[in-house]
C-alpha cells in the first residue's frame, strides 16, 4: 500500500517538471484578460439583461 503512494507522487513530480509553466509576464496578461472578461461579462449579465428581464416581466405582470 505505501509504495504505491510513493509510487504515484514521484510519477505526479514527474509530470509536473514536463509541463511548460508560463512566465510571470504571461500570466500577469492572462490574468488580467481574464478579469476584464469576467468585469465584461458581470456589466453583461448584471445590467443589460437583467433590466431587459424587469422589463420584460413588468409588461407580462401589468404592473
Amino acid at each position: 500500500m505505501g509504495n504505491g503512494i510513493k509510487q504515484f507522487f514521484r510519477e505526479t513530480v514527474g509530470e509536473l517538471r514536463k509541463v511548460s509553466w508560463p512566465t510571470r509576464k504571461e500570466a500577469l496578461n492572462l490574468t488580467w484578460i481574464v478579469l476584464l472578461v469576467i468585469g465584461a461579462m458581470t456589466i453583461y449579465l448584471g445590467v443589460i439583461l437583467d433590466s431587459l428581464y424587469t422589463m420584460f416581466f413588468r409588461l407580462l405582470l401589468g404592473a
